[in-house]
């Protein structure tokens, strides 16, 4: 199994105030770049940065290219992910992203994995004027293209329902053939079975459960050997999943630093999904006045025997909780030795958000690679060959990185 960081940019106002401090984002990139610049001398897999717009202080990752760039000169060996690219054409136009994905492959020697998506908050499908009930369709139409876009020479140009254009030859092309690879962003089931059907690695964000894993592992592997036609000219077969994790000496200590994060994670995601008032909400003091951040683990615990039944609300309820990673070594190890035994292939982790701090951060991404990772690392030939066990038999070509 394989590891790596996700990053938001979150940024909590001050309480005290209504706006930032004037060197405020710049810190939060500055950290962000350290951070992982750090976790690729560790020895962390990847790195991946979302794409949200208008969504102040749960993220102010608007242009994950740019900061993926800066990383790709600042490490070595991680893979640098976007997770995802918003693809409807309303909020980046197919042609545009070819461009800078390869731009970025190039800049990187090679190190770039796609992620795309659909986009989901009302604040920013409004603010790009891309409607609700097109969305998932004009992903589809505009990833496909994209894709072509990269591997054809010319393009031969193309008329959609979403986007259209003449014939022109879109340059550079990536240095990764024929191209990255392609992911999808799948927070519910059903979208990680869509992209077992187009060949399409699944960056689950629904926090699952080992059991979930191991079920839609499964599934899914099964979708990828019935595949008939890729969405790109490779499949990157690939299941991923994510968690909040904060690694440190105790079970106690992790708690201190770790649970605030996660709870305004959780609280601000919500946040994003309901009525706005842009650039005067204060959603860090809302968080504050609402929630008791000295919540013991154990409270933590008990509050999940409630857990929603409906899928969108159960990741929101998962994302605002302790989780099976944050705690000391033991604790992350024996949980990710379940997902490792359901085959999961990576595990994502968020780190950087609410008001935890960069030393912290520093700190615990430390201590997981030195006392959590090697273990995994020595199996990882094992996932490997149950992959290709798997796989056996399919006849397109396979990009991926795991």
């Amino acid at each position: 199994m394989k590891f790596g960081l996700f990053y938001e940019l979150q940024l909590p106002r001050p309480l005290d105030k209504d706006q930032w401090n004037d060197d405020d984002e710049l810190r939060i990139v500055q950290e962000t770049l350290e951070q992982a610049e750090f976790a690729d001398k560790l020895g962390f897999d990847y790195v991946f940065l979302v794409e949200h717009h208008f969504l102040e202080e749960y993220c102010h990752c608007s242009a994950p290219e740019v900061m993926l760039a800066a990383m790709s000169q600042r490490t070595k060996s991680i893979r640098l992910g976007h997770g995802i690219v918003q693809m409807p054409p309303l909020q980046n136009h197919p042609v545009r992203v070819a461009e800078r994905i390869a731009t970025l492959d190039l800049v990187s020697n090679g190190r770039v994995e796609f992620g795309t998506g659909e986009g989901a908050t009302p604040t920013e499908l409004g603010g790009f004027n891309t409607r609700q009930a097109d969305k998932k369709e004009a992903w589809e139409e505009a990833t496909r293209e994209c894709l072509r876009m990269m591997t054809s020479v010319p393009y031969p140009g193309y008329q959609g329902v979403h986007f259209s254009m003449p014939e022109r030859n879109i340059v550079p092309k990536p240095l990764q053939k024929p191209h990255p690879p392609v992911w999808v962003a799948a927070s519910r089931r059903e979208t990680v079975m869509i992209a077992g059907r187009l060949g399409m690695g699944a960056l689950g964000f629904g926090f699952e459960t080992p059991e979930e894993a191991e079920e839609r592992v499964s599934r899914y592997y099964e979708l990828v050997r019935g595949c008939r036609q890729p969405i790109g000219a490779a499949m990157n077969p690939a299941l991923v999943t994510v968690g909040n994790m904060m690694c440190a000496d105790t079970d106690d200590e992790a708690i201190a630093r770790g649970i605030s994060g996660a709870q305004f994670f959780g609280f601000a995601l919500g946040w994003t999904h309901g009525p706005v008032k842009h650039g005067r909400d204060n959603v860090y003091r809302e968080f504050r006045n609402r929630f008791d951040t000295a919540a013991t683990a154990q409270a933590q615990e008990q509050a999940t025997a409630a857990e929603p039944e409906d899928e969108s609300a159960r990741t929101l309820y998962r994302a605002g909780r302790r989780g099976l990673f944050i705690g000391a070594p033991a604790y992350i190890r024996e949980n990710l030795r379940r997902y490792e035994e359901a085959h999961m292939d990576a595990v994502l982790f968020f780190l950087q958000c609410g008001d935890r701090k960069h030393e912290h951060i520093m700190e615990s991404l430390e201590t997981f690679a030195k006392q959590v990772m090697p273990e995994f690392k020595e199996r990882h030939h094992l996932q490997q060959r149950w992959r290709e066990q798997q796989l056996d038999g399919v006849k397109f070509p396979i990009n991926s990185s795991i």
